[in-house]
């Protein structure tokens, strides 16, 4: 008996850790979505959360390293929802599937909305000392980029990679502004509408570079 009491102390210890750590990320997630970077402090975190500042410091080294995490957190969870796998049949055409990613896309821009917009703003900013915060969303904004490069082959098997790259930046960075566009006129941007349309506009923008490969090949 007392052996199964000291092996399950260990899991309740690691369990409840991990709520903490929740927590924390979720209280972080708040107060940068509220206050930017700069309005972030473990203090506010400690209020937030319930959790002693000492609890914050034992995960994370500091507010830098915390919000990296909770960064990482959010955009890997809009990753999985934006680039899993779309149940389809095989009448499914490429229009049906490029538009279903889009609005997964779409879906994950608004439910990460508050760490867009703070990893927009750190990606323009440039500091003497990066922030690691601002590393960890380059980094996972080139994961999107690889992301949509490896779905736009699949979908676009006629086009060549110089073509897909072209296609992907014009997806990635149209898509970064209507988030933007959202941003700036709130309720006006219908983030799923202008999703479909950008669906369209990739299809158009892959005809325009295929045909434009076949004259350049005449």
């Amino acid at each position: 008996m007392a052996l199964a009491t000291e092996r399950q102390a260990p899991r309740k210890r690691r369990a409840n850790g991990e709520r903490s750590r929740q927590r924390i990320l979720d209280a972080v997630s708040e107060i940068a979505g509220e206050r930017g970077y700069d309005g972030t402090s473990i203090a506010l975190v400690s209020e937030r959360s319930g959790l002693p500042a000492s609890s914050i410091y034992w995960h994370y080294q500091d507010k830098d390293a915390l919000i990296a995490a909770a960064i990482e957190r959010s955009f890997g969870e809009w990753l999985v929802g934006a680039f899993g796998e779309t149940p389809s049949t095989p009448e499914s055409t490429r229009a049906e599937r490029l538009n279903a990613m889009m609005q997964r896309t779409a879906e994950g821009f608004m439910a990460s909305r508050a760490f867009l917009r703070l990893g927009l703003l750190l990606s323009l900013e440039h500091r003497d000392e990066e922030p690691s915060a601002r590393r960890m969303f380059l980094q996972v904004r080139d994961e999107a980029y690889r992301r949509t490069l490896a779905s736009f082959t699949e979908l676009f098997p006629e086009l060549d990679q110089r073509a897909i790259l072209e296609l992907a930046t014009f997806s990635m960075a149209t898509a970064q502004g209507l988030f933007v566009a959202s941003e700036l006129d709130g309720d006006a941007v219908d983030m799923l509408h202008q999703f479909e349309t950008l669906a369209a506009a990739v299809l158009g923008a892959a005809e325009h570079l295929g045909t434009r490969r076949r004259r350049s090949r005449k």
